[in-house]
């Protein structure tokens, strides 16, 4: 079954299960194959097709209006694109900002990445929840010529997100310093001058803005690789470690980020933050288990409620893996609930200052109603120094 749009179409998005969707191509051409799920933000593209996160992932936005703000260096999450490619319901138009650097066509082309529009998005989302997260083949030909049968089989062959541990490919290859801080007007990002705190951030596909807010709340940040030992942790003596987030099967990425998080358990009473994947892995290392979800939560509308306060934020998220609940032991506390469907958002230890989050607190983007969880890393760090 298909919808073939006229004129003679550019792009088309081939579903394992043998949907064709055709549609516009813009962007790069060729083509390229991925778990497809869906984002319902209506701002924050460019920080999107960005975030290390959607490594192995081709974006569905179920907002139409995709490109109209242009791109800027400065939102980029990290150096280049890392989403696979991108499906939209209408062509990007010219942008209209004055912040915007180049067109959206153009900055996906010089970077590699295929984009679709014309497509019939709600009919495609409506799919992805009733049937899961597909695999899917996504090309792009000027010509209009395809071999669909290639395509299908194409998406077939994807391997799939389980199983697979793609933080090593996102993750930074050395150590690095990090002292940037959140953007604000007029100057733009500062610097932080005047840290009070060391952190260790392990980098399994940081955000830039997760390592600004560590900075703008008062943290000198030293990123080390996914694949950081305790040792090599604990050798740059923080006041704490941060677990950034990241893409794929987080219990892959646990066979070796597992070990160092619970050998900084062990050996020191540090304060430990977790984020999307970040959280993931500390669930892992404290006893709990993951699993993968049908299609995910994508999107910077997320509420989920602190069962501490009683309060709902508005968050940010991404991610298609999620904590088991019921396997969390005993001294290991659920905090954060989704309100769309119950599944963990969040986790304490609860006599110690550890604790993670499965939302992005840094808002990039999304609402910025929990920002404070940045402010609860640094307090517990000021709490120990002073002890």
């Amino acid at each position: 079954m298909a919808h073939q749009p006229d004129p003679r179409p550019t792009a088309c998005l081939a579903l394992a299960d043998g949907t064709i969707f055709y549609g516009n191509g813009f962007g790069a051409t060729g083509e390229t194959q991925a778990e497809l799920c869906f984002n319902t933000a209506m701002t924050g593209y460019q920080e999107i097709m960005t975030d290390p996160s959607y490594a192995g992932q081709i974006v569905t936005f179920t907002f139409p209006h995709i490109g109209n703000t242009g791109v800027t260096p400065e939102d980029d999450e990290t150096a280049d694109p890392v989403a696979a490619g991108m499906v939209v319901k209408w062509d990007p138009t010219e942008p209209s900002n004055w912040r915007a650097t180049e067109t959206l066509s153009a900055w996906l082309e010089r970077r590699g990445r295929i984009a679709i529009g014309g497509v019939d998005t709600r009919r495609l989302t409506r799919a992805i929840r009733q049937q899961g997260a597909p695999h899917a083949a996504l090309a792009h030909n000027p010509d209009g010529v395809f071999d669909l049968e290639a395509l299908v089989a194409r998406a077939r062959a994807f391997a799939g997100l389980t199983g697979m541990d793609l933080a090593k490919d996102v993750t930074c290859a050395q150590s690095y310093r990090w002292d940037e801080m959140r953007w604000a007007w007029p100057q733009g990002y500062a610097r932080q001058e005047a840290p009070q705190f060391k952190v260790v951030a392990i980098d399994y596909g940081a955000k830039r803005n997760i390592l600004r807010c560590l900075a703008s709340a008062g943290c000198d940040v030293t990123v080390l690789p996914a694949s950081a030992t305790t040792e090599e942790v604990l050798a740059h003596t923080p006041d704490g470690v941060f677990l950034s987030n990241g893409p794929g099967d987080p219990s892959a990425t646990g066979q070796y980020a597992v070990p160092m998080i619970r050998g900084v358990l062990d050996q020191t009473d540090l304060p430990v933050f977790g984020i999307c994947l970040g959280h993931q892995m500390l669930a892992l290392a404290l006893g709990a288990r993951t699993v993968k979800m049908n299609h995910g939560h994508h999107g910077a509308n997320h509420p989920v409620k602190d069962l501490d306060t009683g309060k709902v934020e508005i968050t940010s998220m991404n991610h298609g893996f999620a904590v088991d609940s019921q396997t969390l032991p005993k001294g290991v506390l659920e905090t954060h609930v989704s309100l769309f469907d119950g599944s963990n958002c969040g986790i304490r230890m609860a006599d110690r200052p550890v604790f993670s989050v499965q939302y992005h607190p840094e808002a990039s983007p999304g609402p910025q109603d929990s920002f404070y969880l940045f402010e609860r890393f640094t307090a517990s760090m000021a709490e120990r120094q002073a002890r």
